[in-house]
């Protein structure tokens, strides 16, 4: 059993390097599960629409997490309540639309679950993640609700994603943290068998400012610019990273970086 998890999608770049790349790479690499955070996937950078989901679940795409800018696409909010393979972070305040955590089956009525989650620090307000995090973990178990879990942690700081990691170790598949855009090296099995990695990277233009036009980000820091942040349009590259997973006992044997095309060096 293999999944993949993709990191945010940003701009037309990405969208158009998943069109064009992820059929094959789903079969090059003998993946059964997609997930891809796509909160950055609109034209603007931020958010994501019903033409873009449906885009990416016909490129092979199975869930779809998001983040703090879920909302920043105003159709998101009705969309989201009919669209069970979208998600928006479980920690989000009570009345938010749509849901948090999905069970999906697959091939041999396999069962994967997938857990949406907000970090609170320099992040939107939200509820706290850990009270959350531990009330899942009381409520939800492997093996026993679902055969495999997917925890999408999309946070800010290093410390908070790997304190999350060993919370959930032993109780998930795979933790892996988005929101930086940037793919850390640290992909790991923790003590108790999930597999982890604090950031999974972007599926976007790295030549960027974490997927923005460089030279308007630059003059923004310079304050030389009021204009907003827009994507950069070059290449996309795919990034982000395939789990090997024990069908037994629902946690992972392996995990390796995916990353492919554009700027950065190809690994498969």
């Amino acid at each position: 059993m293999k999944i993949l998890f993709l990191g945010d999608i940003v701009g037309e770049s990405g969208c158009n390097a998943i069109k064009k790349y992820l059929p094959e790479k789903i079969k090059q690499n003998k993946i059964d599960f997609v997930i891809a955070n796509g909160e950055n996937a609109a034209k603007e950078g931020v958010g994501i629409t019903e033409e873009i989901t449906n885009n990416l679940f016909a490129c092979g795409v199975n869930v779809i997490t998001t983040g703090n800018h879920v909302w920043d696409q105003k159709e998101t909010s009705t969309h989201i309540e009919k669209e069970n393979r979208l998600l928006r972070p479980k920690n989000l305040i009570q009345t938010s639309p749509g849901k948090g955590f999905g069970i999906y089956t697959i091939k041999n009525e396999l069962k994967v679950g997938v857990l949406n989650l907000m970090g609170n620090i320099y992040m939107k307000k939200c509820d706290d993640v850990f009270e959350t995090a531990q009330k899942f973990i009381s409520n939800n178990k492997l093996k026993k609700d679902y055969d495999f879990l997917v925890v999408d942690f999309h946070g800010e700081i290093t410390s908070e994603k790997m304190a999350i990691g060993h919370l959930f170790d032993g109780e998930a598949t795979l933790v892996i943290g988005t929101h930086t855009h940037v793919p850390t090296s640290d992909t790991m099995i923790l003590k108790k068998g999930t597999a982890y990695q604090t950031d999974a990277g972007m599926c976007g233009d790295y030549n960027s400012v974490i997927g923005m036009n460089k030279e308007n980000s630059i003059n923004r820091f310079l304050k030389k610019s009021s204009v907003k942040h827009f994507p950069a349009t070059g290449e996309a590259s795919l990034c982000g990273s395939i789990i090997e997973c024990n069908v037994e006992t629902g946690l992972a044997t392996n995990i390796n970086q995916f990353i492919f095309g554009g700027d950065l060096k190809n690994s498969h």
